[in-house]
């Protein structure tokens, strides 16, 4: 795909569909690409979660090192089929408040759209593994349920974008929704969440940037970063042309075992955040989902990590931890004494 010379913009770059398509979708095609031998504990038997991860997202793990942080976020394990108590398929109360398909409704004047299932890569943490996407399918034609609903509750003036991947939609399905949304006065924020910001950088291309211009109000970005190694000059291009366009950058860090549960990690990713004009935003305890016990950490270790953080960070480095619990009118700060 050929884009006109602009300053921050290459001459070239390739199509983000075909890049996307050449994702790893095969658990022993990843570990031989990262020279890393098949253990027992590592299977995909029984496992309904598909693997799924971004050449670009693979190419920044560590050769040979089975226990890299960036990989254990991807990597299927025996562990996700053991039965922990208090983890469940419906983590958040996702179905409970999705008044009609595909749109979640949980908070004062905001929404959230379920646009695809599709992600560019599958994290086994994931809160929405178990989601009936198939169900929850947005209409949002002018006389769609989705549409009605955001005109009749004029409460409500943000809308945010999130699946799966919001921006696994084309640009000319993203355009349409646009228009729709900028039918309806009182929509006057839309926030997008997107793994795909980081590790399918090529998606922001300056036809992605003109479409989103097309929004009559505000628009936010919230990446999802994890660890400071999954930032490098390829994606903190992508994240430089959309704040050069005067858009928010908000990150989302899960606070997880054995890939970012240290504040020296956590503290130089904030530190790498800024540097990409991006602001540490939440550090979310993870969501109780079945398949992702094995990552999650007691209280009393989180709160030693985020105490230990906030004596390494001035406060607008230092990421607000919280934790989402069903029927919540908001995200819940976790306080640590």
């Amino acid at each position: 795909m050929l884009i006109r010379p602009e300053s921050g913009w290459p001459q070239q770059v390739r199509d983000w569909k075909i890049v996307n398509s050449e994702s790893f979708r095969n658990l022993d095609d990843l570990l031989e690409y990262c020279e890393i031998d098949r253990s027992g504990s590592v299977s995909t038997d029984g496992v309904e979660f598909t693997t799924r991860v971004t050449r670009y997202f693979a190419s920044l793990i560590e050769k040979g090192n089975p226990l890299d942080p960036l990989l254990l976020q991807v990597l299927p394990t025996v562990q996700e089929l053991q039965h922990v108590d208090g983890y469940s398929r419906d983590a958040v109360g996702d179905r409970q408040s999705m008044p009609v398909p595909g749109l979640i409704h949980k908070y004062h004047g905001r929404v959230l759209l379920t646009l695809t299932g599709a992600c560019p890569i599958h994290c086994r943490y994931c809160f929405r593994r178990h989601f009936a996407y198939g169900e929850a399918g947005v209409d949002y034609g002018s006389d769609g349920p989705v549409m009605r609903y955001l005109s009749g509750h004029e409460e409500v003036n943000e809308v945010i974008l999130s699946g799966g991947d919001p921006l696994m939609l084309s640009d000319q399905k993203l355009a349409k929704l646009i228009a729709k949304l900028n039918c309806i006065p009182h929509i006057r924020l839309l926030r997008i969440h997107s793994r795909a910001l980081s590790v399918l950088p090529e998606r922001i291309t300056k036809v992605f940037i003109d479409t989103i211009k097309q929004f009559a109000g505000r628009v936010v970005f919230v990446t999802h970063i994890n660890h400071p190694n999954e930032i490098s000059a390829h994606n903190r291009a992508a994240f430089h042309r959309l704040s050069q366009q005067g858009h928010g950058l908000f990150n989302q860090t899960v606070l997880l075992k054995r890939v970012n549960n240290s504040a020296q990690t956590l503290a130089e990713l904030s530190n790498r955040l800024i540097e990409s004009h991006i602001v540490p935003y939440y550090l979310h305890c993870l969501d109780k989902v079945e398949g992702a016990a094995h990552f999650d950490l007691s209280r009393k270790e989180a709160c030693g990590i985020y105490r230990e953080l906030r004596s390494r960070l001035p406060g607008y480095l230092l990421p607000l931890m919280v934790e989402e619990i069903p029927g919540r009118l908001s995200k819940t700060p976790v306080i640590c004494r």
